[in-house]
């Protein structure tokens, strides 16, 4: 099923919601958030409403992709429903304005949760965690406080804490010390962001938003990319990769691996790049060369 969405909308329309309970998965484009528009975004609006809790990007080196840093696998997890992303915003007096950054214990120790057990099912050996508990002592203390506590459960697994503004320096620095990244919603936005700027860009790399309820897969480093809207140039990698992370999802290890080889045999073999990635191809071309490595 397919649908588009409108990001005036007062409300997720109930068709969406019946077909995503129906299917639990599905595949979403861009939205543009306008800064004019007082409302909630409808990314926040569909995480929030479906209870997608973690958002998980990893952030890869690609052969045949020239960076300045080589042999980066990063992973980022970013609670997805709570923190600065709540919308909890009003003037108190002319020229004054509030907003409330909630962190809880219950959605905190989830979101570590769910970091040590992705490390533990796909063998990675590091978590870090980052904060900025020095300031904000109350709430990404209790952040903290949840991580830590979570971590004491995995012993065989490294851990380490790490100060938000110290993680980017880092990340530009020595990226390759990094494995999995567990964070509060908006340095997971950031990170996601520098992360996979550092190995590519935002056209390449995919992401999950997943909960109990389901996942929602999309570009990993959203971003609406208007000024390239309807010219046939945007990357379709991230959004190809993304539907390989959904038939991983389902255990269709067969078919994402046949398209996911695709996608890296272009890369590695031939020069076929869209502008962001140094070339001169256009979304249909590069489309037509992974299909033709599939075939």
């Amino acid at each position: 099923e397919e649908w588009a969405l409108d990001e005036q909308a007062h409300d997720i329309p109930s068709e969406v919601l019946a077909s995503f309970a129906k299917t639990k998965v599905a595949v979403k484009g861009p939205f543009f958030t306008s800064l004019n528009n007082s409302r909630k975004s409808l990314n926040v609006r569909l995480r929030t409403t479906l209870d997608l809790y973690a958002n998980v990007v990893q952030a890869v080196s690609i052969q045949g992709v020239e960076t300045r840093h080589k042999n980066v696998d990063l992973v980022v997890i970013r609670e997805n429903t709570e923190g600065e992303y709540s919308g909890l915003e009003h003037e108190v007096v002319p020229g004054v304005v509030e907003s409330l950054k909630v962190i809880s214990r219950e959605k905190s120790t989830r979101i570590a949760r769910y970091a040590f057990e992705y490390a533990l099912r796909h063998n990675r050996k590091k978590v870090t965690v980052v904060h900025k508990a020095n300031i904000m002592k109350q709430s990404d203390g209790l952040f903290l406080e949840c991580c830590r506590s979570v971590a004491a459960d995995y012993p065989f697994l490294q851990f380490e804490t790490m100060i938000v503004d110290n993680t980017c320096m880092q990340l530009t620095w020595k990226p390759q010390q990094f494995d999995v990244m567990v964070m509060p919603n908006l340095y997971g936005n950031i990170v996601t962001n520098l992360a996979t700027g550092l190995v590519g860009g935002p056209g390449l790399f995919p992401g999950v938003n997943i909960g109990e309820r389901g996942a929602i897969f999309e570009q990993g480093a959203r971003h609406a990319a208007l000024s390239i809207a309807g010219k046939n140039i945007a990357n379709p990698t991230a959004t190809i990769l993304s539907g390989v992370m959904l038939l991983r999802h389902l255990g269709l290890d067969e078919h994402a691996d046949l398209i996911e080889t695709a996608v890296q045999r272009v890369y590695a073999e031939s020069k076929t790049r869209t502008p962001d990635v140094g070339g001169s191809a256009s979304t249909t071309e590069f489309v037509s060369a992974v299909i033709a490595r599939m075939n």
